[in-house]
């Protein structure tokens, strides 16, 4: 009697826990999918990203576009081209503050610092001058016209050259002892982002108008070689990645870092990158390239990969697309313009090992 009760108990019990089983087994079915995706994103949150953002320097009343920055790395001492201010923002890195802006400028883009002379030089777009300024009080001791459009400016390893993109197509050579232009190289259109290859004695240069990137002798100062760019166009910044001996230059249109081969221009490779590219930087520490974007993005490139794969995204702010990567205080500083509210300044980010 008890048995047969007890069996006919669960045949009525038996659809409800059926119907539970079925209920449960749904639900698993249906939030698994979910759970995964809310732990994958927490993981993801819980990675940290290549570079940490550690202060911003409000850099005043700074309007407009901003260009190019260089260091005194002895005083710790970051010059800001404040372009259509005008003017130039002299920042104290150890105290995170302006102690002095640099005025009756023309548009100033390409700033570099020779240490061996301490000197300042600061390109103007506006009338095409170079003015110097003295490192040790940033007094103006001189000033080197070059017609029109000054732009970008290198130093070479020895200190004994300074060289200065300008006007329609001329790469300008100055003396740092004399202070004054020793040569010009003609080039076919308006030199953009160039780098001195130290190791082989070239200069290699972007010419965005002419699609192309040519290298010039650094001795003769004659170009020896074009490699036409083909359907990657608007070539503004440039990195060299001495390991692979490999050119990185980032394209704006389409947005693309492509590699090339320094002994004979050809293509190794392209990854895509984020929009309005205006400065390359290569960190040998962690085999990466960093490349700042107007989009409002810094990408993080792995050069260790002959494919250069990008492998973080770092959100920024819109129109902040010039940098500087500073190895020897491990430091990427990013110039962030006016924007939605937020003030001009020099946004610090620190590398993160993995």
């Amino acid at each position: 009697m008890w048995q047969a009760a007890n069996l006919s108990d669960r045949r009525r019990g038996w659809p409800i826990r059926h119907w539970a089983w079925l209920v449960w087994t749904t639900l698993l079915v249906v939030l698994s999918p979910l759970g995964f995706h809310v732990a994958a994103a927490e993981a993801e949150d819980k990675v940290q990203p290549p570079l940490q953002l550690e202060a911003k320097i409000p850099l005043g009343d700074v309007r407009g576009r901003i260009d190019h920055m260089a260091i005194d790395l002895k005083r710790q001492r970051l010059f800001v081209a404040e372009l259509e201010n005008d003017s130039v923002g002299v920042v104290d890195l150890s105290n995170h503050r302006v102690i002095r802006t640099l005025t009756d400028l023309r548009q100033p883009q390409g700033i570099a610092y020779l240490a061996t002379t301490d000197v300042w030089y600061v390109a103007n777009a506006g009338d095409g001058s170079v003015h110097l300024f003295r490192g040790s009080d940033y007094s103006p001791i001189g000033q080197i016209d070059l017609g029109e459009d000054a732009d970008n400016i290198r130093v070479n390893a020895a200190g004994t050259r300074v060289m200065v993109g300008h006007g329609n197509g001329s790469l300008a050579v100055l003396d740092p002892s004399s202070r004054v232009k020793v040569g010009d190289v003609p080039l076919k259109a308006h030199p953009e982002g160039f780098q001195i290859d130290d190791s082989s004695g070239r200069v290699v240069i972007n010419l965005p108008d002419d699609h192309s990137i040519v290298v010039v002798d650094d001795a003769s100062l004659k170009q020896v070689a074009r490699w036409p760019t083909r359907d990657l166009a608007a070539n503004f910044p440039m990195a060299l990645d001495q390991d692979r001996r490999n050119v990185l230059v980032a394209f704006r249109r389409p947005a693309r870092l492509g590699a090339f081969s320094m002994e004979d221009g050809s293509v190794v490779a392209t990854t895509p990158i984020c929009g309005d590219a205006d400065d390359v930087f290569i960190d040998q520490k962690r085999r990466r390239a960093y490349v700042s974007c107007g989009e409002g993005f810094i990408d993080v490139l792995d050069i260790r990969s002959a494919a250069y794969p990008r492998v973080a995204r770092i959100p920024t702010i819109s129109g902040a697309r010039t940098s500087l990567f500073v190895p020897a205080l491990d430091l990427f500083l990013l110039a962030a313009r006016t924007h939605a509210g937020q003030p001009a300044g020099v946004w610090i980010f620190r590398p993160v090992s993995e």
